[in-house]
């Protein structure tokens, strides 16, 4: 979940947050400093309450792989339970989007986030007394990809609520750096309870651990969020959400960027645990190793793109690239410990896109249809693992994990490069390679002194900050 918002920096309603206020927001609310939201109370409620939760998450998703494994010696069966995760978010992700633009963030994030708690509770029960089998676990994992059908674009858009605009970069930033921090604790934990007393019990705590979140939006000062009305019931929402994302370049193509990396190179359950247990030979220690460095990685672009303070799809595109060459790199790793030690550039670039994503999204997207656009980009970065996680399940079973990995990667780096070139067009940009003190430069510059491209794409190729792409992508009626 994300930050919040505290005393001193108390808002009005709406008007600072919305980008038809094209030049006030930015200079006034923005603060610097790579921890600088956390000066907002609501906001560290939240941020909080996350530290302990997401531990709890990523316990449950390293147990969850390993007993679907233990019980089908089957890496398309840990794609299924993915696929299954995620299909929820495919089918009725922008629906999810149009809900949480019509309700308020806070009562849906308690219902949903109660809802994700029971469900793994029950799995817990049913895994220390014994009957768990396989199909119990597939379920359970369709049942919480439906509470995720609305707690994901309620959660994104509840960032922008807490902190105000000018935070959201520093704010997205840290929430990743949350949730990679605990993946650093999480997965060392879940291996040690794996080996020691059973899966069970990693269940059962992730359970408890939604606790924290929980009192932490119930602790929460109303009058200090940058409450955002929300819209009216009405026909046609959905069809506006996406005329909205369509007429954006700036929007349109992130999305499809990370839709094809969520697809097809975000499989790390099917990618990981191939490696641990099929090529290296290792057990659950081994997979954990993987994520924990992958982790490392992850900490780092986050904290890193805390710092920078503008979201750039220059370095989108770029980071995307490295992002898949590294994964084919990876795939020929002779020992484990150079596949290992890949995990961690490999999770920076992954943090990186991820970031860079959903800042870049945020900040160029009217409040009003804010819920409906990160329902979007969510529904494509997350729902396209139930078509994605079975079939790279189904490869690496066939052909070898090797080949899964590099395959996914192959297609990261070339959907990025395209859609680079895509938008070079775009915004009537060129690309240009020379040399910087020494080193190679890649940039994007203007073809024509005057030409910018429609909405701003330009602007967010170039070194421009992010809050320059939101006056000039929101004006647009």
């Amino acid at each position: 979940m994300s930050t919040g918002s505290g005393a001193d920096s108390a808002p009005a309603p709406d008007t600072h947050d919305t980008p038809t206020d094209p030049e006030a927001p930015d200079r006034k609310t923005r603060t610097s400093g790579m921890f600088s939201s956390l000066k907002v109370r609501n906001y560290r409620l939240f941020f909080l309450g996350q530290v302990v939760s997401n531990i709890g998450t990523w316990m449950q998703r390293i147990a969850q792989d390993w007993l679907v494994l233990t019980l089908t010696a089957s890496s398309a069966a840990v794609g299924i339970t993915t696929a299954l995760q995620f299909l929820p978010m495919l089918l009725f992700g922008l629906y999810g989007g149009v809900l949480v633009d019509r309700l308020r963030k806070r009562p849906t994030l308690l219902v949903t986030q109660s809802a994700m708690a029971l469900t793994s509770l029950a799995l817990a029960a049913l895994t220390l007394t014994g009957q768990v089998e396989v199909w119990h676990v597939y379920v359970a994992a369709f049942v919480t990809g439906l509470a995720t059908v609305v707690d994901n674009p309620a959660r994104q858009s509840f960032v922008a609520e807490l902190v105000g605009s000018g935070q959201l970069q520093n704010a997205v930033s840290l929430n990743s750096a949350n949730f990679q921090s605990a993946r650093l604790v999480g997965p060392a934990v879940a291996g040690v309870l794996i080996t020691g007393v059973g899966t069970g019990w990693a269940f059962f705590l992730n359970g408890v651990s939604f606790i924290a979140p929980i009192a932490g939006l119930l602790m929460m000062r109303a009058r200090e969020l940058h409450a955002v009305t929300p819209s009216p019931r009405g026909k046609g929402q959905l069809r506006e959400g996406l005329r909205y994302v369509a007429g954006r370049p700036e929007l349109l193509w992130p999305i499809v960027l990370v839709g094809f990396i969520g697809t097809f190179a975000f499989n790390f359950p099917v990618y990981l645990s191939a490696f641990a247990g099929d090529v290296f030979d290792g057990g659950a220690g081994v997979y954990s190793l993987f994520n924990t460095l992958m982790a490392v990685g992850s900490l780092a672009g986050a904290l890193l793109a805390a710092r920078r303070g503008t979201a750039r799809l220059r370095l989108l595109i770029m980071a995307a690239v490295a992002f898949g060459a590294l994964e084919i790199v990876a795939a020929g790793a002779p020992t484990l410990w150079l596949f290992a030690l890949l995990m961690i550039p490999i999770g920076l670039f992954a943090m990186t896109v991820n970031v860079t994503t959903n800042t870049s999204i945020q900040m160029a997207t009217d409040p009003a249809v804010r819920g409906r656009v990160m329902a979007l980009y969510m529904m494509v970065f997350l729902g396209g693992a139930p078509v994605g996680a079975p079939i790279v399940g189904w490869i690496t079973d066939t052909y070898g994990a090797r080949v899964g990995l590099a395959a996914g990667g192959a297609i990261a780096a070339l959907a990025a490069t395209v859609i680079g070139l895509i938008l070079a067009r775009v915004g009537n940009l060129r690309l240009t390679v020379g040399w910087d003190g020494g080193h190679p430069r890649m940039r994007f510059v203007p073809r024509t002194s005057g030409g910018a491209g429609p909405d701003g794409v330009a602007g967010v190729m170039a070194p421009v900050p992010v809050g320059a792409v939101s006056r000039g992508g929101t004006r647009r009626s």
